[in-house]
């Protein structure tokens, strides 16, 4: 007897830790910018699995490497090599144009602990001693959920209920340069810590300015520029890397998400500053650069580095931006677009404030799956290789739904 999506729920609710509010439709299959439910009902998707799925469901380029990997070799731990990400290595080396040097790991919380170790590491063989080598990150940004993920990311709901939170680390406001130079005034600071486009801070993109000057405030400092990558990187901007966008050159980035294109996957990339830092038993990690994610993310990194990929995020930007100019001007919802690429927050007027999740609600009864960043902004992250046909659909839908909400 196939099972429901109560049946299915039920299984979630008795079995999960409940951590999660999902939405009650159990997804099924999809192909492209579009899935299917378990009862056949078809949704256009704009969240891409928190900007992840970057070439859309079931892309036949990575399905192929998937298998082509998997009839080969699944995993070696890191006792032993494999090409599949000796080969992915090289092309992000390669194609960053700072990084000598790759980690491999599961996902952007990983990720930024790698960065988070290698910065304090650094600091170590500079002859700083523990109390200056304070990390500064900026509010309204997210790192990850491992403790020292998110004691960086600073936002004191996600630090609620796990004090005490490790010590070492600084907050300042985003897009203040005035500020971040004052917080490392007393020459404590090894790394600085930054999103290029704050995500689940509201899609906040940084200033050029802040950005350029970060970089200066490090080199005068001695610290390093950690840049997370986790969700803006990946031709999400419209370049493969988002710093490339800015002109800045970093010492660290981290990504994951996109990389991966749906199979986990994150890694950390180190210029040639701290490079070396990490020797022999310094970090590691079981799983990390897997064969199979490995060989999938190779073929993701290929198609996203296209032209014609980055130029349809460019595209559909636009038309995605355009669209909802039009609907501010009918319905009066939106106080501010923003963002870069395929990563778009629509800010709703303080008359709207706190419906985020309801506007949500009414996108999934209307066929579309959209995400929230915060209670007050609609987040926009498509596949990068949406078409036309699709961003009109679902456009149209969010339409309807936005129609409802207001009549409601």
């Amino acid at each position: 007897m196939t099972a429901t999506s109560a049946d299915l729920f039920s299984l979630s609710e008795r079995y999960y830790l409940p951590v999660y509010r999902p939405r009650r439709i159990v997804l099924d299959h999809g192909h492209g910018a579009r899935v299917w439910d378990r009862e056949g009902r078809e949704y256009v998707d704009f969240g891409a699995g928190i900007a992840v799925n970057a070439l859309g469901h079931a892309n036949p380029v990575l399905v192929a490497a998937l298998t082509e990997q998997a009839g080969k070799l699944w995993h070696t731990s890191n006792v032993f090599v494999s090409e599949p990400p000796l080969r992915l290595a090289e092309e992000l080396v390669e194609a960053s144009r700072f990084a000598e040097r790759v980690f491999f790991c599961n996902s952007g919380a990983e990720a930024n602990e790698a960065a988070i170790k290698l910065a304090r590491k650094w600091a170590t063989a500079q002859g700083r001693e523990p109390d200056r080598r304070v990390i500064l990150s900026f509010r309204g940004s997210f790192h990850g959920r491992t403790l020292a993920a998110v004691t960086a990311t600073a936002q004191p709901k996600y630090h609620e209920g796990f004090e005490p939170l490790p010590p070492g680390f600084r907050y300042s406001d985003f897009n203040d340069l005035a500020a971040a130079e004052a917080a490392m005034a007393a020459g404590d600071v090894c790394a600085v810590l930054v999103e290029p486009v704050q995500g689940e801070g509201g899609v906040t993109p940084a200033t050029e300015e802040f950005l350029l000057g970060l970089r200066a405030l490090c080199d005068r400092h001695g610290a390093l520029l950690i840049l997370d990558e986790i969700q803006c990187g990946m031709g999400r901007t419209g370049h493969l890397f988002a710093c490339h966008g800015y002109g800045v050159t970093p010492d660290v980035v981290t990504l994951a998400k996109a990389l991966g294109s749906g199979f986990p996957i994150g890694a950390m990339l180190v210029g040639a500053k701290a490079g070396e830092s990490m020797q022999f038993g310094a970090h590691g990690t079981t799983f990390g650069g897997n064969p199979l994610a490995a060989a999938v993310a190779r073929a993701a990194l290929r198609e996203i580095s296209s032209p014609q990929v980055l130029a349809n995020v460019v595209r559909q930007s636009l038309a995605i931006r355009d669209a909802l100019a039009a609907l501010d001007a009918e319905l009066g919802l939106f106080s501010e677009v923003r963002g870069c690429g395929l990563m778009l927050g629509a800010q709703l007027r303080e008359a709207h404030a706190g419906k985020a999740g309801l506007i949500l609600d009414l996108c999934v009864e209307q066929g579309l799956l959209l995400l929230q960043a915060g209670p007050d902004v609609l987040r926009f992250v498509p596949a990068l290789n949406i078409s036309d046909e699709d961003v009109a659909e679902g456009l149209k839908r969010l339409r309807a739904a936005l129609t409802a909400f207001v009549n409601a």
